[in-house]
């Protein structure tokens, strides 16, 4: 039975990264025959929004090598959102050859993480994304972007609002429709993400992105619920983290996040019972447990 609090959304979206953000890290090669399983099971499931890969260059994350293919073989659903990731204008030209309608694009709010991710400074990354957001529009095609080290970066502590503010908000000056604000090494708090959604002008078109390195993507979601927020991205089975931070640990678990949501009476559309069913399957395709709390629950009965 749920039990509703004040001050929180009736509906959240969830922007599920599994396919892209949570097998990214993988060190064995994830057959294109089980990603394609993977985001079906996804739909199946209720998911309206699914990333389903990346356009990055097969020598930066090899377990992406096979985006094309794997984006011919989706059974494209109406209704059903299937953005994907591009770096740059060689990865948006592949994405349009194939028909996609919606892309990310993936910031830094740090000058270390921006050299190490992007092989570019904190400002001169924005040239690297304006033409893929001018040529993206002219194309009809949403491009939401991603900021990390909204919270901290291992390399420089904590990463003061006002910088992450600035980029985030050239990002929408840009013609961005969302931004995913990511603690990428997972070391934000309640009170910090409140500071932060504050911080910016229109909430409503903020997303949040977090890690669960110390145990705190939970309750920083309900933190960013609370601020305005109604969009949250999460990983089925918490699987995933970042190939260019080893202290970014798995993504907030889809189930879990559907658990907490569905106790406070909102909305999602998802089964959670199909989730908890896909991350058991692909649990042992990976060949160890999943790391969310629900999955484990539920799927010992």
């Amino acid at each position: 039975m749920p039990y509703p609090m004040e001050g929180l959304p009736h509906q959240v979206t969830i922007y599920e990264v599994g396919p892209r953000d949570g097998l990214q890290n993988e060190s064995s090669i994830v057959p294109v025959e089980v990603k394609a399983e993977f985001i079906d099971r996804l739909a199946d499931a209720g998911h309206k929004v699914i990333e389903a890969t990346s356009f990055v260059h097969p020598r930066w994350v090899p377990q992406l090598a096979d985006a094309d293919e794997l984006f011919g073989r989706l059974h494209r659903r109406p209704g059903v959102r299937y953005p994907v990731l591009v770096p740059n204008l060689r990865g948006l030209d592949r994405a349009l050859d194939l028909g996609v309608d919606e892309i990310a694009i993936f910031a830094s709010a740090t000058e270390t993480f921006a050299a190490k991710n992007l092989n570019r400074s904190l400002e001169s990354q924005f040239d690297m994304f304006e033409p893929v957001v001018a040529r993206a529009l002219e194309h009809g095609i949403k491009v939401r972007a991603y900021v990390s080290m909204c919270f901290g970066d291992p390399w420089e502590g904590p990463t003061p609002v006002a910088q992450v503010v600035r980029v985030g908000e050239r990002l929408l000056g840009l013609g961005c429709h969302e931004l995913s604000l990511g603690d990428t090494t997972g070391v934000g708090t309640p009170g910090h993400v409140t500071a932060l959604i504050g911080a910016f002008r229109r909430p409503e078109r903020l997303a949040v992105h977090f890690h669960d390195t110390y145990g705190q993507a939970l309750g920083n979601t309900l933190a960013a619920l609370r601020a305005g927020v109604t969009t949250v991205d999460a990983s089925t089975g918490g699987i995933g983290g970042c190939p260019y931070a080893e202290s970014a640990t798995g993504n907030l678990a889809t189930e879990d996040l559907v658990w907490m949501l569905q106790g406070l009476g909102i909305e999602t559309g998802l089964d959670l019972g199909r989730l908890v069913a896909t991350s058991t399957w692909l649990a042992e395709l990976l060949g160890r447990p999943s790391p969310s709390r629900v999955v484990q629950a539920l799927s010992k009965g």
